[in-house]
């Protein structure tokens, strides 16, 4: 474990602070007044009515309300977001909910769906969800993500079943571990929230204007207590029948030609072939993925653009052919490696439902049931058409007349022997998602004063995608190639979307990819409170499993010979079709059907990752927690102050497996690792005038490290057995002290200003650095090496003294600083207009790195916007609301440099800022006052786009389109 003087300061600080505090806290309970000590304290049941007696109130601006009073309210730096009413939270996704708090980064998906939150400059793995306090995990991944690490999807969760929403940035002793960032909390509604019988229900049509269909959607919630207040159930359904619709373009990075000795104008060395070699000196910009033919090829192509077949391509070709150019400016000259309009339309399917209990046999018990469960099916016909720029076989493109600008991104040319590919995947995804929490809470003594929370939980999610590939290659042509700065195109006499035009296998393929995922989650919880709300002790414990597979299966050698001998280049017509897109597409049901697609799907064998990326393997963590809290009250300078202190230990097991190949055999290895933290806490709030508090928190907080970086995939890379790769099972978690400074001014109704500083400082990052260890800690059987090996080992002086020099990741000894500010501002205009508000916050990011592998952290540290606003009008006066929102995200580095080999590169995601309305109106004479809402996302079409570091170097881009959604809401 890294142990820096600053953490140990820390721990040293608090842990004396906590030992004061807890004095300080008995006092104020002792000192408790006899009427205060005489009175009955509230039961759990008249406690969540009168709290919900509030929520009660109706209308957009009552949520504003309750967000404001939960904040200031808190003792810790926490957001909330609370529905107004149960089924009706005030947005149409949950991550679009988060995104308005401040510091709260979205990662949407290819279609706009907003996906998993970060929070205040980490990545969105070192975010803990929890569902009614119990640790989630999903098996779901988007359109074009991977989540290998510890990501959760939260379009998997419908927002008619939640009523509130907390981000919690600083932590509590009793508050799970495993979040750096933050812990965000989402309740689930229970029947007790509104006492009574009641029913929501809502009725929806969704229209986006890529897909040009009307898809619905609805759901239906019911509660019912009894008239004692003892027992209630709540159960709620809903279903969504949507569509996805993308317009694209990606390029998979860019690339430039790698010239040969001879196209360069270099002397190759003595029994060098100049055709063959491209030396370093022959290509300084690095890349070199574009391989211009040495002569000229034999075709129609070719021939037709005046070349002549045979003529040799050498230096004095080159400028020839590309007149106005020296030929390091060639070598330079980027191009697409793939210049590809890619679009995507499927269904995007979802049920779910949800069910709680609640009895309440007397005013010192409670007991709930939680249950929730979700399937969604999504399917998406992606197809998309490839300019081929990327080496292919060495017979690439040649330029004709090529112009580069002051960056050597062409802007136009004219290139012969071009080819194209379709490349058509229709997708096909289930997905599961169940949960079940019980808990009880118990009150003991005369006086109540001893509270026993208890609470289990269990959750299982399952994906099973299978993506099958069909790849054909259209004849060589010559195309005129242009790019002003949005995106390349080209305009070509090959009709690409003619079934007829040439289409062949050679070069083509076709791909039997499938994927599986589980995640299971279980645990069982306890925390005992000494004291009242405001003023107690809290000691608690926890235990929590979360396992996790991914399994990659992979058939396409089989099912590509079936294919060959069953459909030949003559035969591919009768499986092609004109697509909508302006080229061709595949009629997937009828090649399936012809070439046993299904059989072989079936029996795909194990592979050694999907082609989403990730390596087939899995975990299996048994945490154990346990912490100490104290909760108080007192005055400094006759102002309130409020603190919250306390210190949680966890210690986690793990298990980390996947397949490995070891002379020749794969088996499946486990590596096993341990590690255990204390995380001390302490918050204060001061209330230092009528409207105005300041606020303190301390802690140190823990992300466990990235299971993909510890799975075994184990491989050799010599045969003594010297030199290997492995996953490192020994990864300690990642570490943060944190300190964060603010306060905030409360100007009447929902109004308030507020300004919070926060820093932290992260030991425990990872690279992919080496490690020598005993061959016996490889977890490697020696029977299973070759010969050779096993004789290298023993020279050395057999397994357990032969060491291996093992390339893995490794933890950094260097520190990253997370250093930044949120201001945030709500603020009624009641004095404009009755009715009317506005809310806004802005974030602003800063990170560094420092310490001896600093610089080994280059690439770890990219995907966060360093600056973040948002901002909402809203008006509501009797039936009638609106708002309007505006999101904006600046510029994201998103990868570190190097990217296709040229030394500068990284993939930069342009800033973006997107508009949302919500509107409705209460028709309040009608049975069960009916509310007819309109809800419009995207307002203005905007774009998703990355660049390939020059901002005329496109990435990709993706269009969502505007998604517009009527519907009807009502309760009775």
């Amino acid at each position: 474990m890294h142990r820096s003087h600053a953490r140990t300061t820390l721990s040293r600080a608090l842990g004396m602070a906590l030992l004061g505090l807890a004095s300080s806290a008995a006092m104020a309970q002792e000192a408790t007044t006899p009427q205060a000590q005489d009175a009955a304290p509230p039961s759990p049941a008249d406690t969540q009515v009168t709290e919900l007696d509030r929520v009660q109130v109706s209308g957009y601006r009552s949520s504003v309300q309750f967000s404001t009073d939960a904040k200031r309210d808190s003792t810790g730096f926490t957001d909330s977001i609370f529905a107004e009413d149960i089924g009706k939270f005030p947005d149409m996704n949950i991550a679009e909910s988060l995104q308005r708090i401040p510091g709260i980064q979205l990662s949407r998906d290819v279609n706009g769906e907003g996906l998993n939150v970060a929070i205040r400059g980490l990545p969105n793995s070192f975010t803990t969800t929890v569902v009614n306090g119990a640790p989630v995990a999903t098996a779901s991944i988007g359109l074009n993500a991977q989540n290998q690490n510890r990501e959760v999807d939260l379009n998997l969760f419908p927002t008619e079943f939640f009523t509130q929403l907390t981000v919690n940035k600083t932590p509590k002793a009793s508050l799970p571990e495993g979040g750096i960032a933050g812990v965000v909390d989402m309740r689930t509604a229970r029947p007790f929230d509104r006492p009574g019988t009641h029913v929501t229900y809502q009725l929806q049509g969704t229209y986006n204007d890529n897909v040009d269909k009307l898809t619905p959607q609805g759901s239906v919630l019911g509660s019912w207590t009894n008239d004692a207040g003892t027992f209630g159930v709540l159960v709620g359904v809903t279903s969504t029948r949507g569509k996805i619709g993308v317009e694209g373009y990606e390029t998979v990075g860019w690339t430039n030609p790698g010239l040969n000795y001879t196209q360069c104008g270099l002397a190759p060395p003595a029994g060098v072939d100049g055709s063959a070699v491209r030396p370093a000196e022959c290509n300084a910009g690095g890349g070199g993925n574009w391989l211009i033919p040495n002569t000229v090829p034999d075709n129609a192509s070719t021939i037709g653009a005046g070349l002549t077949p045979g003529a040799l391509i050498d230096r004095d070709a080159l400028l020839a052919l590309n007149p106005g150019l020296s030929i390091e400016q060639i070598s330079d000259a980027l191009i697409p490696r793939l210049s590809r309009p890619v679009h995507m339309s499927g269904d995007r399917e979802r049920d779910a439902a949800v069910a709680s209990l609640e009895w309440r046999p007397n005013e010192y018990a409670r007991f709930y049931l939680d249950t929730m469960f979700s399937k969604a099916r999504r399917t998406n016909d992606r197809i998309d058409i490839n300019l081929v720029g990327r080496n292919f076989g060495a017979d690439g493109m040649i330029p004709i007349n090529m112009q580069v600008d002051a960056n050597g991104v062409v802007t136009d040319a004219t290139f012969s022997n071009a080819q194209f590919f379709l490349e058509a995947r229709p997708y096909i995804e289930d997905v599961k998602y169940w949960s079940v929490n019980p808990g009880a809470s118990f009150l003991f003594g005369d006086e109540g004063m001893i509270k026993l929370d208890v609470q289990a939980n269990a959750s299982r999610s399952w994906m099973f995608r299978e993506s099958p590939t069909i790849l054909v290659n259209s004849p060589r042509t010559t195309l005129q190639y242009s790019n002003t700065g949005s995106e390349p195109t080209w305009t070509t006499d090959l009709d690409l979307n003619d079934p007829n035009a040439g289409w062949t296998w050679a070069g083509g393929r076709v791909n039997v990819q499938n994927e599986k995922r589980v995640t299971e989650t279980k645990g069982a919880r306890a925390d005992l409170q000494f004291g009242e709300d405001r003023s107690n002790i809290r000691v608690g414990v926890a235990y929590d499993e979360n396992r996790r597979t991914i399994q990659g299966f992979d058939n396409s050698e089989a099912w590509q010979s079936e294919v060959l001998s069953k459909i030949s280049d003559a035969d591919l017509v009768n499986y092609l079709r004109p697509g909508p897109y302006g080229f061709i597409t595949a009629d997937f049901d009828a090649f399936k059907n012809a070439t046993n697609y299904g059989q072989y799907s079936d029996s795909a064998p194990e592979s050694a990752g999907p082609n989403t990326g990730g390596s087939t393997g899995g975990f299996e963590e048994k945490t154990f927690g346990a912490y100490i809290e104290i909760n108080g009250e007192g005055e400094v300078m006759n102002r309130t102050l409020r603190f919250n202190a306390g210190v949680r230990y966890v210690t986690t097991d793990q298990d980390v497996s996947g397949p490995v190949t070891i002379a020749g055999v794969r088996q499946w290895q486990t590596l096993k690792g341990d590690y255990d933290e204390y995380l001390p806490s302490f918050n204060a709030a001061w209330d230092v005038a009528d409207n105005v508090v300041l606020r303190f928190s301390g802690s140190r907080t823990m992300t466990r490290p990235n299971p993909s970086s510890m799975l075994p995939n184990t491989t050799f890379t010599d045969l003594s057995a010297l030199n290997a790769s492995q996953g490192n099972p020994n990864l300690t978690p990642y570490v943060s002290t944190n300190f964060d400074l603010g306060g905030e001014w409360y100007t009447g109704g929902e109004g308030m200003i507020g300004l919070s500083l926060f820093n932290k400082r992260i030991e425990g990052y990872t690279y992919q650095g080496t490690n020598t260890i005993p061959f016996s800690q490889l977890g490697i059987p020696y029977a299973d090496l070759t010969p050779d090996q096993q004789s290298a080992i023993a020279a050395r002086g057999g397994p357990d003294a032969a060491t291996v020099i093992v390339q893995q990741q490794v933890n950094a000894d260097a520190t990253v600083n997370v250093r930044g500010w949120e201001l945030i501002w709500v603020q009624p205009l009641d004095f404009l207009l009755d009715g009317l508000g506005i809310m806004a916050n802005y974030t602003d990011i800063d990170l560094s790195t420092e310490g001896n592998d600093a610089d080994q952290l280059t690439g770890n540290l990219y995907g966060i916007a360093p600056k973040l606003w948002n901002a909402t009008a809203y008006f509501e006066r009797g039936p009638f609301s609106v708002r309007a929102s505006y999101n904006h995200t600046d510029a994201i580095v998103g990868t570190g440099p190097n990217q296709q080999g040229i030394p500068y590169a990284q993939i930069i995601g342009e800033s973006r800022g997107q508009w949302d309305l919500s509107a409705s109106y209460t028709l309040e004479n009608v049975w069960s006052k009916p509310q007819i809402t309109l809800n419009v996302v995207n307002l203005t079409g905007e774009t998703q786009r990355s660049n390939f570091w020059y901002s005329n170097a496109v990435n990709d881009i993706y269009d969502p389109g505007r998604t517009i959604m009527l519907g009807l809401r009502g309760s009775f």
